[in-house]
C-alpha cells in the first residue's frame, strides 16, 4: 500500500534527543513515508544535523534538514511548509511516537478529507502509569489527549496555509500557535476533522519548575484575547485555567509586602493571610491528586509559592507586548503592491505559456508573512506584450491564475496593456496602476507600498505618493539601485523591512 495523497511530513527541533527516535518510528512505518521528511532545526547551535548523523539512520538520506535561526516554532512550521511541495503537509513534534501503521492510517485520513477539510487531527495518546496517581507533570502532558486541536500530529492542506498565511510567528513558544491556526483555518471556511490514526506522546523528563515555566502562556492567551476576542476560548475547547485566581494571589501577596514594609501591621495581617490561604489551596488542588510522594509534595509546595506571581508577571508581559503590537500595527501599510515578473515570478519576457511559469525563490513565504500580518495585496504589471500583439489577454490572464495557482490568492490584478509609446497613464512609471490598486482595495494610495525590481516601479509609487522597496535582480542597473529609499536582498526581507 502507498499513500493515497501526496504529503510532505515537517518536523520542528530545537534537538532534544527524543528526535532521533522518531525519526526511527518514522522509519519503521508501513509503507514508508512517500513523502519528504523536513525537519527543520530551531536550534541556535545547528546541532540537529548531528544528530541525524549520530543515529545512522537508514533514512537519513532522505531527512532533509532545514534552518529556521532560533525564532520559535511557528516559525520553523513556516519555514517547513514553505520548503514542502506535496499537496498536503503533516506536521509532528519531536517527542512523539507514531506507531508502524500510521502512514497507512494517515493514507486513509486524507483520502478521506473532502473539499472543504482544511487540515485533519490525529489523536494524542499519553502513555501513562495505572498502578499509581499520576504527577502534576503527568497530568498536564496528558492534557493533550483532550485538546481540539495540536499541531502534535495535525495534517494540514498546503491551499488553506497559503489562504491563511501559515502559522502566526508572534507565538513565540510551543503554546497557542495551533489554537491560532485552528481558529483562522475555520474562520476562512476550511472544516478540521479528526482521522483514525493515532500518535503516542511520552510524558517526557521536566525540572521540578516545569509549571512555573509554563506560566508564560498566560503572555500567549492575552495575545489570543487580542486576536481572536474574548470568545475564542469556546470555539477552541480551551479551558479558562486559575489565572483569576492566580492574580488575586499575587495581589495579596505585593500588597502584604509593601504594608508590611510600612509597618501597617493589619492591612498587612489581611493581605498575607489572603495570600497564603489563596497558595495553600493552590498547593492542595495540586497535591491532592497526585502520588504524594515526599519530592512531589515537596515541588507542589515551592512551585505554588511562584506560580502566582510568574502567571501574573507574563500576563502583565502579554499586555505591554500586545499594546507595542497595536501600535506598529497602526504604522503597517493598508496594503502591499508586488510587481510580477522578477519580484513573483521569474521573467520570461512576453511568456504566455502557464507551464513556464516559475516563483521567485521566497514568494511563498513572504506572501504568507502578508496575509499573516493581514496586509491585502494586489499585482501591478506593465503587460507590453498585449499592445505590441505579441500576446493575447487570455494568454496573459492564463499565466496569472497559474500564478494564484502556485502562490495562492493575491488579490486585484491591475495590468497594462499598453506599448512605452502609447502615452498612457498606467504604464509605470506613471502613477496610474498604484492608483488604479489602491482604488481597488479602497485604501489611501499614501498607504500602500510597492515591491518591485527595476526603477520603473520605485517611480510609480512615489508618483502616486505611496511607498516603495526595490528588490534588485540581475537586469537591476546600479544607478537604480543607488536612487532607491529602500532596498532589500530578496522579497521576504522587504516585507519584513514593511512588516515590521
Amino acid at each position: 500500500m502507498s499513500l493515497v495523497v501526496d504529503c510532505d511530513v515537517v518536523i520542528p527541533t530545537t534537538g532534544r534527543p527524543s528526535l532521533l527516535a522518531l525519526l526511527e518510528a518514522l522509519e519503521r512505518c508501513e509503507p514508508p513515508v512517500a513523502g519528504r521528511v523536513l525537519v527543520v532545526d530551531d536550534s541556535r547551535d545547528g546541532v540537529v544535523a548531528g544528530i541525524v548523523a549520530v543515529g545512522m539512520l537508514a533514512s537519513a538520506d532522505r531527512v532533509e534538514l532545514l534552518r529556521s535561526g532560533g525564532r520559535g516554532p511557528a516559525a520553523a512550521r513556516n519555514r517547513g511548509w514553505h520548503a514542502a511541495t506535496a499537496s498536503w503537509v503533516a506536521f509532528l513534534d519531536d517527542d512523539v511516537l507514531p506507531p508502524p501503521d500510521w502512514t497507512a492510517r494517515l493514507a486513509e485520513d486524507l483520502g478521506e478529507a473532502g473539499p472543504s477539510t482544511a487540515a485533519v487531527q490525529g489523536r494524542i495518546v499519553v502513555p501513562l502509569p495505572r498502578d499509581r496517581r499520576l504527577t502534576d507533570w503527568e497530568r498536564q502532558t496528558a492534557g493533550l489527549q483532550r485538546a481540539r486541536w495540536a499541531t502534535a500530529d495535525l495534517a494540514c492542506r498546503r491551499l488553506a496555509l497559503e489562504q491563511v498565511g501559515g502559522f502566526d510567528e508572534r507565538f513565540r513558544r510551543n503554546y497557542r500557535e495551533d489554537a491560532d491556526l485552528g481558529l483562522r483555518l475555520t474562520a476562512a471556511g476550511g472544516r478540521i476533522a479528526t482521522g483514525g490514526r493515532t500518535t503516542e506522546h511520552p510524558v517526557g523528563p521536566a525540572s521540578r519548575w516545569v509549571s512555573v515555566v509554563r506560566q508564560a502562556g498566560n503572555a500567549d492567551d492575552v495575545l489570543m484575547d487580542a486576536l481572536h476576542g474574548r470568545g475564542w476560548r469556546e470555539r477552541a475547547a480551551a479551558p479558562r485555567g486559575r489565572l483569576r485566581r492566580h492574580l488575586a494571589i499575587a495581589a495579596a501577596g505585593l500588597a502584604g509586602a509593601i504594608a508590611l514594609a510600612r509597618r501597617a501591621k493589619a492591612p498587612a495581617t489581611i493581605c498575607l493571610s489572603a495570600w497564603a490561604a489563596g497558595t495553600a489551596e493552590l498547593a492542595w488542588a495540586r497535591i491532592a491528586p497526585g502520588p504524594r510522594e515526599k519530592r512531589e509534595v515537596q515541588t507542589m509546595l515551592l512551585s505554588s509559592v511562584v506560580i502566582p506571581f510568574a502567571a501574573s508577571a507574563a500576563w502583565l508581559r502579554g499586555h505591554v507586548r500586545v499594546t507595542a503590537l497595536r501600535a506598529r500595527a497602526r504604522r503597517k501599510p493598508a496594503a502591499v503592491l508586488l510587481d510580477r515578473d522578477d519580484t513573483l515570478i521569474v521573467d520570461r519576457p512576453y511568456n504566455g505559456d502557464p507551464a513556464a511559469v516559475q516563483p521567485m525563490p521566497t514568494a511563498r513565504e513572504a506572501l504568507a508573512m502578508l496575509r499573516a500580518a493581514g496586509v491585502a495585496t494586489a499585482v501591478v504589471s506593465n503587460q507590453s506584450g498585449i499592445g505590441r500583439g505579441l500576446l493575447s489577454p487570455a494568454a496573459v490572464s492564463a499565466v496569472n491564475a497559474r500564478v494564484e495557482e502556485l502562490l495562492g490568492p493575491l488579490g486585484p490584478w491591475v495590468l497594462c496593456p499598453h506599448g512605452p509609446k502609447d502615452g498612457c497613464g498606467c504604464r509605470k512609471p506613471a502613477p496610474g496602476l498604484v492608483l488604479a490598486a489602491a482604488h481597488r482595495l479602497g485604501v489611501d494610495p499614501r498607504r500602500c507600498v510597492l515591491i518591485g525590481d527595476i526603477a520603473a516601479d520605485v517611480q510609480a509609487a512615489e508618483a502616486a505618493g505611496a511607498e516603495a522597496v526595490l528588490v534588485p535582480t540581475a537586469r537591476t542597473k546600479p544607478q537604480e539601485i543607488a536612487t532607491a529609499r529602500r532596498v532589500a536582498p530578496d522579497l521576504v526581507s522587504a516585507v519584513r523591512m514593511v512588516i515590521a
